[in-house]
C-alpha cells in the first residue's frame, strides 16, 4: 500500500539496524525496491534517528547482538517511548531462544538469519507495516480528542464486544450532561466552554476502572457510561461535581444523571441509552433532584409526552383543541355584573380523551412548541369575540395568555394587530395575561414589550401576582392594566393568616397603582364576600362558573343583557 502525492508515489521509509555491513548490503539491495532504506550500525544510533521529529519510520529492522546497545536493550527503550512504540520492529536473528522475550518487549514479528527468501522478507514486512498503520489509524479515531473518552461509535462497539463476553454481569447505562451548558458557551465562550467539557474527562477517566466501565462523549455535553452494576455513584458524582464547582459558583450550572439500572437484553443497545437519557432529561430543572432512575412510570410519562407533541399539528388542524371561557365578575357594588372572560385551553384527543392542561402547558413551554398553542387560542378567542358581537351587539372582552416565550417574540405585536384585523374587533377588547414570572427574567426588555402593545390599546393583566419573585420597585416600573391574585392565597385565605394578609396587600398594591385587582379561584360566598370587603373589584371562578364552551357561555351574556334591560324598563 503506497501513499500517492503530486510527486507520484511516497515509498515509505525503513531503518535497518545490524552492525554488520554484509548483512545491511543485502537488507538494502531487495528492501530498496519497495522501500527507501536508512541504516543503523548499533541499536543507539538507531535510537537517535528514530527520535527526529522530521523524519517518521514505518519499520524496524532490529539484530539482536550488537556492541554498545544490543537489540535487547533497544526494546526495553522503546517500552518507554511512545513515540518508539509508535514504529513496529521485526528483530532479526539466528538465535532462536530470544523469540519469546522479543516478542514480551513488544516486537511485531520475528526473522531467521540467512535471509534466504528475499520475497518473503518482503511480504513480513509489508504485512507488519499495514497492521501497525491500519491500528494507528483506529488508536487516532476511536478516542474523542477533547475528552480522552473513546468516541461515540467505538463506545457502541466496547458495549457489544463485552455483553459477547459476559451477558449474565447486571450492568447499568448511564447518561450525564450539564444543565444550561449553552450558557457557558454563551457567556463564557466555546474555548472555556471546551476546556470544562475536557477537564470531566479528565476527571472520569481515573473512576472508569473502578467501575469495570468504559464511557464516551455522545455529544455536545452529554456523556454515555457502561457499568458493571452500581449500588452507589457517589464516588462518581463527587468527582464530577467538584469540576463544575470549580468553575462556577452558581447552582443553574450543574450535572445531572439518568440511569437504567440492570439493562433489559431484551432491547437493542442504543435503546439502554435513550432511555437512560429520558432519565435524565427528567431532571430538567428540578435542583433538589440529580439523579433519576429509568422506570416504567417513566417510560410512560415519556411515550405519552411524545405522543402529545407529535399530535399538537394534527389536534389545531382538526381544531380537538378547544378552547373554553371562564366568566370575571365585577363585584364593585350591590350586584356581580358580568365584565369579561379569560380563554382557556382544552385538549378532547381522539384517542387518549381529555388531556389537562397542566399535562401538556407545562411541556409545550419546555420545548417551545407553546407558540403554535398560543397563536391558535389567539384567533379562536378573537373568532368568538367577533361572533358575540354579531349574535349580542355586546363587546365581551377576554383575556388570553401569552407565554414567556411570546412575550419576547419581535413580531408579537403586528401578529395580535393582524388577528385583531382579520375578525374586525378593537385591541382592547383582547387582554393580555403574562405571569408575574416572566416580568422577572428580562424586565427591561419585557417593559418596552408592554409599553408598545399598551400604545397600541392592548391592556396587560399581571397572571398569579404573589407567587413569583418581583420586588415591590419592580410593580412600580412595568407598566400594567390588571393584577391577578394567585389562587392559592385565595383558596388558603380563610385558613391562614399569613395568606389573608397576602390577599389584603395585593388588593392595596392594585388600588395604589389605581388599576382593578382580579382573585382567581373563587368557590364559595364566604370567599366573594371576604374579598369584596377587602375592595376586590373583579371575581372568577367556580362560585359563578367553571370553564365552558362557547355555546354554554352564551347563557352568561344573554343573563346579561336581560338584566341591563329589567334594569332600563325599571
Amino acid at each position: 500500500m503506497d501513499f500517492v502525492g503530486q510527486q507520484g508515489v511516497l515509498k515509505r521509509r525503513v531503518l535497518v539496524v545490524d552492525d554488520e555491513m554484509v548483512n545491511r548490503e543485502i537488507l538494502g539491495n531487495f528492501l530498496s525496491t519497495v522501500y527507501t532504506v536508512d541504516y543503523a550500525s548499533n541499536a543507539k544510533i538507531a535510537l537517535g534517528m528514530l527520535m527526529n521529529p522530521d523524519v517518521e519510520y514505518s519499520l524496524v529492522l532490529l539484530d539482536l547482538i550488537m556492541p554498545v546497545m544490543s537489540g535487547i536493550e533497544f526494546l526495553e527503550h522503546r517500552i518507554e517511548s511512545d513515540r518508539l512504540k509508535s514504529v513496529p520492529v521485526v528483530v532479526m536473528t539466528s538465535e532462536k531462544a530470544f523469540e519469546i522475550k522479543c516478542l514480551k518487549l513488544g516486537a511485531a514479528d520475528f526473522i531467521t538469519k540467512p535471509f534466504n527468501l528475499p520475497e518473503v522478507v518482503l511480504a513480513r514486512c509489508e504485512r507488519i507495516i499495514e497492521l501497525f498503520e491500519k491500528k494507528s489509524i483506529i488508536r487516532n479515531t476511536e478516542k474523542d480528542v477533547l475528552t480522552g473518552l473513546l468516541a461515540k461509535d467505538y463506545f457502541f462497539e466496547y458495549v457489544r464486544r463485552s455483553e459477547l463476553l459476559g451477558k449474565q454481569i447486571p450492568r447499568d447505562a448511564l447518561v450525564f450532561d450539564i444543565e444550561r451548558f449553552h450558557l457557558v458557551n454563551e457567556f463564557c465562550g466555546r474555548v472555556f466552554g471546551n476546556m470544562l467539557l475536557s477537564k470531566i474527562g479528565e476527571a472520569l477517566i481515573p473512576i472508569l476502572s473502578k467501575m469495570n466501565a468504559f464511557a464516551c462523549r455522545a455529544h455536545a455535553d452529554t456523556f454515555y457510561i457502561f457499568a458493571e452494576h452500581q449500588e452507589d455513584y457517589s464516588e462518581l458524582r463527587k468527582a464530577l461535581d467538584s469540576v463544575i464547582t470549580s468553575f462556577f459558583h452558581i447552582s443553574n450550572i450543574r450535572i445531572r444523571y439518568g440511569i437504567w439500572e440492570n439493562v433489559s437484553r431484551e432491547f437493542e443497545i442504543e435503546v439502554w441509552f435513550d432511555r437512560a437519557k429520558i432519565a435524565c432529561d427528567s431532571n430538567r430543572g428540578n435542583s433538589s433532584k440529580c439523579i433519576a432512575r429509568y422506570n416504567n412510570e417513566l417510560h410512560a410519562k415519556y411515550i405519552f409526552e411524545e405522543t402529545l407533541i407529535h399530535d399538537l399539528d394534527e389536534a389545531i388542524a382538526n381544531r380537538d383543541l378547544k378552547v373554553y371561557y371562564q366568566p370575571k365578575y365585577s363585584v364593585v357594588g350591590d350586584e356581580p355584573r358580568l365584565t369579561s372572560a379569560e380563554a382557556l385551553v382544552r385538549w378532547i384527543h381522539p384517542k387518549l380523551g381529555f388531556i389537562n392542561p397542566g399535562e401538556f402547558i407545562p411541556l409545550f413551554e419546555s420545548n417551545g412548541l407553546i407558540r403554535k398553542v398560543d397563536n391558535y387560542v389567539w384567533k379562536e378567542t378573537a373568532a368568538q369575540i367577533r361572533r358575540w358581537k354579531d349574535l349580542y351587539g355586546e363587546s365581551i372582552p377576554v383575556s388570553v395568555n401569552v407565554s414567556r416565550i411570546n412575550i419576547l417574540d419581535p413580531d408579537l405585536e403586528s401578529k395580535l394587530e393582524e388577528i385583531c384585523s382579520r375578525y374586525e374587533i378593537s385591541t382592547n377588547e383582547i387582554m393580555l395575561e403574562v405571569t408575574e414570572s416572566a416580568y422577572s427574567e428580562n424586565t427591561s426588555r419585557l417593559v418596552e414589550v408592554v409599553d408598545k402593545l399598551r400604545k397600541n390599546g392592548f391592556r396587560i393583566e399581571m397572571d398569579d401576582f404573589g407567587a413569583g419573585y418581583s420586588s415591590l420597585n419592580m410593580i412600580t416600573t412595568v407598566p400594567v392594566d390588571v393584577l391577578k391574585i394567585d389562587m392559592s392565597f385565595v383558596r388558603n385565605m380563610e385558613k391562614d393568616e399569613c395568606n389573608l394578609k397576602l390577599v389584603k396587600i395585593i388588593i392595596e398594591i392594585a388600588k395604589f397603582l389605581k388599576i382593578p385587582s382580579v382573585a382567581e379561584g373563587v368557590e364559595t360566598e364566604s370567599q366573594l364576600n371576604m374579598l369584596k370587603s377587602m375592595g376586590c373589584d373583579i371575581i372568577q371562578g367556580y362560585y359563578f362558573s367553571k370553564p365552558v364552551p362557547a355555546m354554554d357561555f352564551a347563557s352568561f351574556i344573554e343573563h346579561e343583557i336581560k338584566v341591563k334591560n329589567t334594569k332600563k324598563g325599571d
